[in-house]
């Protein structure tokens, strides 16, 4: 390291400006990349934390690819059955990705009490069910068991129960209609178990009941049930996967992903990549336009020490680098408070969950995180590169600098 490269890089070090005129217009420029690395990490963390949460309910109700009979496919209810005796059930070995396979069936029912009524869609799950998700869900009681006999307990959202005054341990008495005849039919149910999913479209529908009550209710064989439900290992690849499960299904089967059923609300979560890219690339620029402000105002303010450098002998990209240097160490300035800030903030809403949402809107009753260190790295690193690549502009100022006129301005 040379004499003037020494003098110079102490003279305009950091910890220098606490008295200079640039002091104010540092501590902006550091503070706006620490709101900025902020902003992106909140956008990323919420963004991608409120799809994930939103296609993981869908899923629990769901599946991610729903195989049917095809005059099923447009009902909520199952209308025509489909013989469990397939290729691909229980285990679908004929395409990769696949992680659980699950047969159920659905009905329309109405729950009658002393006080009202409530229309529901009785979903029935077997032994094969994946509770995984509902056990997030669950608020009160325990999940039903239905791989032994035939079992007379039911899963209920908190939305019917608090509408029907109902508790863990209430039988529970639900009609259902039939073609063949004028009466309904009625099967005594008791609550074992009360959900909430947050996903207001579901949870004042759906009750889980054992798929052979369904079964005898629509005078079907052991062997036949509505649907089966398909999971897969990486949601990235449903829609791939789905058309590998449509070409490896009978062809009297149909199938259909959860992006294709509810496109409405898979569109408006497609919206928040944008949302994200936007806000990215605003708070880089305002990053990026504040450290050409502070880098100006440096060179301003060591005008005269670049022109004696220049008079010794230093050439213009040495002088550059070091105000480069000094404006790098700036940012990473920035980004240490904006990483300790952000990641902080974060981690409070994912275990205090002190954001709340409205479920009628979000589908979320709080801010859902997602954290992930890929998506923190590629914004620190994004925000070093590109605004170490902005700085390059500005900094060609100091080959025009005259070392003459520079050792005489004041």
């Amino acid at each position: 390291m040379n004499f003037e490269y020494f003098v110079v890089k102490r003279l305009i070090s950091a910890k220098k400006y606490k008295s200079s005129i640039s002091a104010p217009i540092i501590k902006i420029a550091i503070t706006a990349i620490a709101i900025g690395v902020i902003m992106m990490l909140v956008s990323f963390a919420t963004g991608l934390g409120l799809q994930e949460k939103i296609r993981d309910k869908i899923a629990a109700f769901n599946g991610h690819i729903n195989i049917s009979s095809y005059d099923n496919n447009s009902s909520k209810v199952s209308l025509i059955p489909v013989s469990k005796d397939q290729d691909f059930y229980p285990e679908f070995t004929s395409v990769e990705g696949i992680k659980h396979v699950q047969a159920v069936a659905t009905v329309f029912g109405v729950i009658r009490t002393e006080e009202d009524f409530e229309g529901v869609i009785v979903k029935g799950v077997g032994g094969d069910y994946n509770w995984e998700y509902f056990d997030e869900f669950l608020l009160a009681g325990r999940l039903p068991d239905f791989s032994n006999k035939l079992n007379d307990g039911i899963l209920i959202s908190q939305y019917l129960a608090s509408r029907l005054k109902l508790e863990v341990g209430d039988k529970v008495p639900t009609y259902f209609l039939r073609d063949d005849s004028e009466r309904p039919l009625v099967r005594g149910f008791e609550i074992t178990g009360i959900y909430e999913s947050g996903f207001q479209e579901f949870d004042e529908l759906y009750l889980i009941a054992d798929i052979r009550h369904i079964q005898r209710i629509n005078g079907w064989e052991d062997d036949e049930v509505g649907n089966f439900e398909v999971f897969i290992e990486d949601f990235d690849e449903l829609d791939k996967k789905g058309n590998e499960v449509y070409e490896n299904t009978g062809s009297f089967l149909d199938t259909q992903t959860i992006s294709q059923k509810y496109y409405s609300i898979f569109e408006w979560l497609s919206l928040f990549d944008f949302n994200i890219a936007l806000i990215i690339g605003i708070m880089i620029l305002v990053a990026g336009i504040n450290m050409i402000t502070a880098l100006l105002v440096l060179i301003l303010e060591r005008t005269q020490m670049i022109g004696i450098l220049k008079g010794l002998g230093a050439g213009d990209w040495s002088i550059r680098k070091i105000f480069l240097y000094n404006a790098g160490y700036l940012i990473l300035l920035g980004l240490f408070w904006g990483n300790l800030i952000g990641i902080g903030l974060l981690a409070i809403q994912k275990y205090f969950k002190l954001v709340p949402l409205d479920p009628r809107t979000y589908y979320v009753t709080e801010v859902p995180i997602y954290l992930n260190w890929d998506y923190v790295l590629a914004v620190n690193l994004g925000t070093l590169i590109l605004c170490m690549l902005m700085l390059l502009i500005p900094s060609v100022i100091i080959s025009k600098i005259s070392p003459v006129k520079a050792i005489k301005f004041e």
